[in-house]
């Protein structure tokens, strides 16, 4: 009877420890499933997030130059036409992440900053200049340099910057639901991102 008992007990304990052992191996081989689909997922989102604008502005340019001692006024003048078109990108393909599998947590610890291009067609009209003071390759380089100054000070106050942040968001979004459908935390500077609202607040 003793030997009967003592063989059942065996046979239930080698048959939990088989159970244990291949939930174990289930759990695990879906966390590395889950792992391996959310650095995939992070990869996919890795693309540039542009937001173009179209810009136009008509300038005055004008240049006085004295010679002979002051005698003889020299004066250069132009109208400008300036149609420019600028973009803002984030390179998704430079943001960091940490994926711990212990914890189920994606942390994302830096996004890249915006990237402002801009491409300028500059065309001149009404050109007027006299035999001492004549445009020259400096003149056009100097303009050039001055008009996109003047066109990345408006585009950093116009809606364009916050167009491509509100487009970065919604890229991050796709990461929060995609980690929250997997019982996985998502965290941006260590900080929870709990629902999809939470990333509005983010300081970018």
């Amino acid at each position: 009877m003793r030997n009967i008992f003592l063989g059942i007990v065996i046979s239930f304990v080698i048959v939990f420890g088989l159970r244990y052992c291949e939930n174990r191996k289930d759990n695990r081989e879906q966390l590395e499933a889950n792992t391996a689909l959310i650095q995939k997922e992070l990869k996919n989102v890795g693309k540039l997030i542009v937001t173009e604008g179209s810009y136009a502005q008509v300038l005055t340019y004008k240049n006085n130059k004295e010679v002979f001692f002051g005698l003889v006024p020299s004066e250069k003048k132009a109208i400008i036409i300036v149609n420019a078109k600028a973009n803002i990108a984030y390179d998704l393909s430079k943001i960091t992440t940490i994926v711990d599998e212990a914890t189920k947590t994606v942390t994302i610890t830096n996004i890249p900053e915006p990237e402002l291009s801009i491409n300028p067609n500059i065309e001149y009209y009404n050109i007027q200049q006299q035999t001492f003071n004549q445009f020259n390759a400096g003149d056009y380089n100097k303009i050039k340099k001055d008009v996109e100054k003047s066109l990345r000070k408006k585009i950093e106050a116009s809606e364009l910057r916050t167009n491509a942040e509100n487009r970065l968001i919604s890229e991050l979004q796709k990461i929060y639901i995609l980690t929250n459908s997997m019982g996985w935390t998502l965290k941006y500077n260590n900080e929870p991102v709990t629902e999809e609202k939470d990333l509005q607040k983010l300081k970018l």
